[in-house]
């Protein structure tokens, strides 16, 4: 999600175009693809989507055949089509909701631009304690039976991480095809002339845009999807490795599950369609899948009206799906959290114990080490060592020194090792012949793939080499090979994980959790490079993002839901919310950069007692945010009128696991959040509540109930109250920890000043 800027770009995901493609934003007439929304289908028996999508279409534009309009319909899960329109075509569409021809009432919801959106383990799953072997539990045969639906760049199918071995035939619930090209089988074995279907990848379909000369398949040519697909479910693969480096088993939270892909992404159009993942989530509901992994998302935070993915997630909640979305890749920037729905589970990125570091030897016998994840092995030769500033016969000092491009003079840099004061621009020291670089970066706690020996470095750091060319007539520097440690702090959030505060909505905490996301190892796609301007090809990569923590967290949920089939979106939201780690605090703000804390899949099986929200309760929200009538369809896709009750809500006292509230800055302050728990654990057991880490004044009533059975529910109230947050802090928090002894239920409670 963030905006991809030189290496940095793998933050985000390898979103480099490394195939010359035609956009597909707009034809030849300026005409451009708008989602035309019509809400919930309508219950009548005769009702005829598709003919009734192609007569709207033909009275807008004037035209009887509308073939070359129509991009796509929404006829499974939800009503609408996308089309080709002009500005004055959509402007007809819109007036449709409030003059219908022969149709009902308020047929068109909405009508709004389809955009371009942004894509956004050896060690990883033994880090969060889903270990192979004993410890971590498993039924066989009801993960077999769960499926993932991954939105995002496709699947290289030939992978050994999606591979049919030890599988029977899909689930009897899969509702959906394969239509991933010719070159794309979900898995056809023809065994004595009778077709059997043994499948990893059950399903395939995809929705880019059909371009001249490109061929449409659900064929990963990114390495992106590939990549989330193997870590939320790929099998157990041994032996993996990058060049040597990060070398184990490279395997998914649910190696035995079932896995459809929905491509919605692809280099050619220069991200995913919002056209497309509306299409997407409206198969992926229909085909039956468990849950929903997208590592897509909007450069901000949108109004849930304008948020394609909190419109399809929300149709998804409504039928028992699971959306797991990443957080975005600003950060550390505040309130860049882009994923801000509650009924969507929002991911942040942290790191692991494991670590890639690279040491640059000097000529006066100084090491210096930096980040990256370098396999190139210079066997220690020291090489003459230039400074882009000073490496230029046509830029300015300052352009020079970052190694901007047409900067360099060949003639200085070749065979040589190359100073940047930019990690971004390495690479065109490379273009001009250099055998390695030296860059200063400013985050120095993800490792970045680079297609030649590079270490960045601190600013320090890098100030060390700078002052030892300038002691020195003839520097000199070898760039070693990448170390792999295990001793690094963890987990640590991500500098580059988006932050809250929720920019749409004050009162509900982003993002939910946080999970591994940095320098991890999955599946990849052999036909894309592993880093720009790179020349290599492999299986398996390392990549950095929300992208790589969001599928931990649906492998998670999908290993929770193989113990708890019957659980809801929201149960088992809540219940990996509430049995979270503890999160190093030595970031700004933390509250925000974490929200519950760390994935902890096994105590997640076991929660004791869960925050449940229905589709009502989420009616009843946005009721509380003015969404009434047509604008309340915008979201939900039903007409219905607010009660008095549900327009009084408040957003913080929907029934979240986290508990927030924005306040006045220096004024005295009083909040009350109302809650509902649910047993699901013990019968005839007592929980009593603690309140810990908190300068706030901070009352639950009741603190202590008592549960007879399973499924039983418990009403309480927390009050926080405080003279204000001045001096200076501008964040209070604390947590609720209910527990009967056995189950610790944790619940961050947290107040910020309003206007900071």
């Amino acid at each position: 999600m963030a905006k991809p800027a030189g290496s940095y770009c793998l933050l985000s995901c390898l979103f480099v175009l490394f195939v010359s493609c035609t956009s597909a934003a707009k034809n030849d007439q300026d005409k451009q693809v708008y989602i035309v929304y019509m809400g919930a289908l309508p219950a009548r028996v005769d009702y005829m989507p598709m003919s009734h999508h192609t007569s709207i279409l033909q009275e807008a534009t004037g035209e009887s055949s509308i073939e070359s309009r129509l991009v796509r319909n929404y006829k499974r899960s939800f009503n609408g089509f996308a089309a080709w329109l002009t500005e004055s075509e959509r402007q007809i569409l819109a007036n449709f909701t409030i003059t219908i021809l022969t149709f009902n009432t308020e047929d068109v919801v909405s009508v709004f631009p389809s955009k371009t959106l942004k894509l956004q383990t050896t060690a990883s799953w033994d880090f969060v304690g889903l270990k192979k072997g004993k410890r971590a539990k498993r039924n066989p045969s009801i993960e077999s039976d769960t499926i993932i639906g991954v939105m995002d760049s496709g699947i290289n199918p030939l992978s050994d991480s999606f591979s049919d071995k030890g599988f029977g035939p899909p689930p009897k619930k899969w509702k959906g095809v394969c239509q991933g090209s010719k070159h794309f089988s979900c898995n056809n074995l023809n065994v004595d002339d009778v077709v059997v279907v043994y499948s990893k990848v059950i399903g395939a379909r995809n929705y880019t845009p059909r371009i001249k000369g490109v061929p449409h398949s659900a064929i990963d040519n990114m390495g992106h999807g590939s990549h989330t697909a193997s870590t939320a479910a790929g099998n157990a693969v041994k032996d993996v490795s990058f060049y040597g480096l990060a070398n184990g088993t490279a395997r998914g939270g649910v190696p035995a599950a079932r896995i459809a892909v929905y491509k919605v992404c692809d280099p050619c159009i220069k991200g995913c369609t919002t056209d497309g993942i509306l299409s997407a989530f409206d198969d992926a509901i229909g085909d039956n899948v468990d849950l929903i992994t997208i590592s897509i998302g909007d450069d901000k935070g949108l109004p849930f009206h304008e948020d394609t993915i909190a419109i399809g997630a929300f149709h998804a909640m409504a039928k028992g799906i699971l959306t797991v979305n990443a957080a975005g890749n600003s950060g550390p920037e505040l309130s860049t959290v882009t994923s801000v729905a509650p009924w969507i589970f929002t991911v942040g990125a942290s790191n692991t114990n494991r670590a890639f570091v690279t040491k640059a030897v000097l000529g006066d016998g100084k090491t210096v080490v930096g980040r990256s994840v370098n396999s190139f092995d210079l066997k220690g030769t020291k090489y003459p060592v230039v400074y882009g500033k000073t490496a230029s016969s046509n830029c300015d000092a300052a352009s020079a020194a970052f190694c901007s491009p047409g900067c360099l003079d060949r003639k200085l840099v070749s065979g040589k090792i190359v100073l940047c004061d930019s990690v971004q621009n390495v690479e065109e020291a490379k273009y001009m012949g250099a055998v390695a670089s030296i860059a200063r970066s400013r985050r120095t706690d993800t490792a970045l793939v680079f297609s030649f020996p590079v270490t960045a470095l601190s600013g320090p750091a890098y100030d060390v080499v700078l002052s030892y060319i300038n002691s020195t007539k003839n520097p000199i520097a070898a760039v070693l090979k990448s170390e792999t440690i295990f001793n690094q702090k963890a987990p640590v959030i991500a500098s580059y994980s988006s932050r809250g505060p929720n920019p749409i909505i004050p009162d509900i905490l982003k993002p939910d959790i946080t999970a591994p996301g940095t320098e991890i190892i999955a599946a990849y796609s052999p036909s894309v490079p592993p880093s720009i301007a790179d020349t290599r090809h492999l299986k398996y990569s390392i990549l950095s993002g929300t992208s790589m923590s969001c599928p931990h967290v649906a492998g998670v949920a999908a290993y929770i839901k193989t113990f708890h089939p019957r659980w809801s979106p929201s149960m088992i939201q809540s219940a990996i919310m509430t049995t979270a780690w503890p999160v190093n605090a030595s970031t700004l703000m933390p509250e925000f950069a974490s929200g519950a804390g760390h994935v902890n899949p096994l105590a997640a099986v076991h929660p004791g007692l869960v925050y449940e929200a229905s589709k009502s309760d989420y009616i009843a929200f946005l009721c509380g945010l003015n969404y009434t009538g047509k604008n309340l369809r915008l979201i939900s896709g039903e007409s219905r009128t607010c009660t008095k009750a549900q327009s009084k809500s408040l957003p913080r006292n929907l029934n979240y696991p986290s508990m927030t509230a924005q306040v006045p800055a220096t004024k005295p302050f009083k909040v009350t959040f109302r809650r509902t728990v649910t047993n699901v654990g013990t019968s005839n057991t007592t929980y009593k509540a603690k309140v810990v880490g908190s300068k706030l004044n901070v009352e639950v009533i009741p603190d202590e109930f008592s549960l007879k059975s399973k499924h039983e529910k418990k009403s309480f109230t927390v009050t926080v109250s405080g003279k204000g947050l001045g001096g200076g802090e501008l964040v209070a928090s604390s947590q609720l920890i209910w527990s009967d002894g056995f189950h610790f239920v944790r619940s961050p409670i947290v107040v910020y000043a309003a206007n900071w």
